[in-house]
């Protein structure tokens, strides 16, 4: 009797190891790998079943980080023109929020700037659509002087406050409030210098 329930509990250790191997985590975020109705098993990428081994880790492919980073070119690719066009209604998503801040962007004049300067700047806004204190530059392009910088800057300030204040709905001003966005400028031009 004894040796029958060791060879039960050596088939059944046997058995989940063998299934445990054959049931590894998927490096493979969902949207990439193909999905058949007859793998077994649902097409969708937070499915997890009480029946299965292992932890349950849902693979979904956010649009947006948790970071709010965005970056603006002065002209865009013809690829991203759709990005820079502004939203006919109040701002109700992230991406309406990025769209509206692409369409205020004003490059500083051509005799003021430099080609290929990239600034980044960090703000957040409050609840009704104005920013909390003026926008802090993080990042400009090395080498470059303190005076373009300083353009460039007053030129982010000023394509803000031509756009300010925002119209978010409800939900997204409760989002949004008080969060660090994070913008890179980026002046793409042919500036003929």
């Amino acid at each position: 009797m004894w040796r029958g329930i060791l060879v039960l509990i050596l088939l059944a250790i046997s058995t989940v190891a063998a299934d445990a191997q054959r049931r590894q985590i998927n490096p493979i975020p969902f949207s990439h790998e193909p999905c058949s109705v007859l793998d077994g098993r649902p097409c969708t990428p937070s499915y997890c079943s009480p029946l299965e081994p292992g932890p349950c880790i849902p693979e979904i492919d956010y649009p947006y980080g948790q970071n709010l980073q965005l970056t603006v070119e002065s002209l865009p690719a013809e690829a991203d023109r759709a990005k820079y066009q502004k939203p006919d209604h109040d701002l109700d998503t992230i991406g309406d929020l990025f769209a509206e801040l692409r369409t205020c962007w004003s490059p500083p004049p051509s005799d003021n700037a430099r080609a290929g300067m990239q600034v980044a700047v960090r703000f957040s806004f409050n609840k009704a659509g104005g920013l909390i204190g003026p926008p802090q530059l993080t990042y400009a392009t090395a080498g470059v002087p303190a005076d373009t910088r300083t353009t460039y800057l007053n030129a982010i300030n000023s394509s803000l406050n031509a756009c300010l204040p925002l119209k978010f709905t409800g939900g997204l001003g409760g989002a949004l409030a008080g969060r660090p966005i994070a913008i890179r400028y980026v002046d793409n031009r042919d500036l003929g210098k």
